[in-house]
């Protein structure tokens, strides 16, 4: 029990700095663009993980064995997912893009129906779907009173893909926990993420501007708290709660947004907003309920 409310406490720290990061993407790529954001935060991260990793399990080495999940999980769930997160966010509000990540749950647990684990298919309890469902509807209420559809068609294609990119990494990962600390997963991934950013950064280097230190702070913000620890969080709410009731914690992400844009932007919460804040937490709340059983 100890473990799980552990697990519990590092999901939601880390969506609570994932919700922030919308407008420290929202003000970064007026600077960076998008894959050149990327690799700065990704590079920050990585050094900040090799401290880690070097504190807490030097003595674990890469294994040649987990390249194909290692780099498959770091290609999909770092570089594609901040390519179609950042080029989303460029085209549409930080609002509509958290809208649309909030599908991520659901295509979490058709993907588990379809494609279960080494256990074999296990049927997903009702409460967890109604729990998902509930928390999508919350959603579209806490982003309903300013949602229009308001950007291009591409930047809500392009969240969709980030939304498709990041199931692929949760499922990607959860094969390696067997076998791997969560340190040297969460490092090796992020490594290979930044080594995806950089062939697109190279393309962008024309496109750069010099950061001021206000900048400079939400990217370190970004790299630090957003990619390093709030990955390294994430694997070990994967790793103890289960894909399928982990991912139901993604949509509290627009709830931390729209009160982080109620605190810093001035916008104003309607009434609307604090019933579907409720409904997602009555959603996740639902997809939590089973004890410590796994997924």
């Amino acid at each position: 029990m100890n473990q799980r409310r552990g697990a519990l406490a590092s999901i939601i720290l880390a969506v609570i700095f994932w919700g922030f990061s919308f407008i420290s993407i929202k003000i970064s790529v007026a600077v960076l663009p998008p894959m050149s954001l990327g690799a700065a935060r990704f590079a920050l991260a990585v050094a900040f993980l090799w401290i880690v990793k070097k504190l807490t399990a030097p003595e674990e080495r890469f294994d040649p064995r987990d390249f194909p999940y290692l780099a498959g999980a770091g290609l999909a769930g770092v570089t594609a997912y901040f390519y179609f997160e950042n080029n989303g966010v460029m085209r549409v509000s930080a609002s509509e893009a958290s809208i649309i990540v909030a599908t991520i749950p659901v295509f979490t647990m058709i993907a588990e129906s379809l494609f279960p684990g080494k256990d074999g298919r296990r049927r997903i309890a009702l409460r967890r779907w109604t729990g998902a469902a509930l928390s999508v509807a919350g959603v579209w209420l806490v982003a309903g009173a300013t949602f229009a559809i308001s950007g291009s068609i591409a930047g809500y294609l392009f969240m969709l893909g980030a939304a498709m990119s990041w199931v692929l990494y949760c499922f990607l990962t959860r094969p390696l926990f067997a076998r791997r600390s969560r340190i040297y997963i969460v490092f090796w991934q992020s490594v290979f993420g930044f080594v995806g950013f950089l062939p697109f950064a190279a393309l962008e280097a024309p496109g750069w501007n010099r950061p001021d230190p206000v900048v400079l702070l939400h990217i370190a913000y970004l790299g630090i708290f957003c990619s390093a620890i709030g990955y390294w969080f994430y694997a070990r709410a994967l790793e103890v709660l289960g894909v399928a009731t982990a991912t139901v914690f993604v949509n509290l992400i627009p709830v931390v947004t729209v009160a982080a844009g109620f605190v810093f932007l001035g916008e104003r919460l309607a009434p609307v907003q604090w019933l579907g804040a409720a409904a997602v937490l009555a959603g996740v709340y639902l997809a939590t309920l089973e004890g410590s059983r796994r997924d």
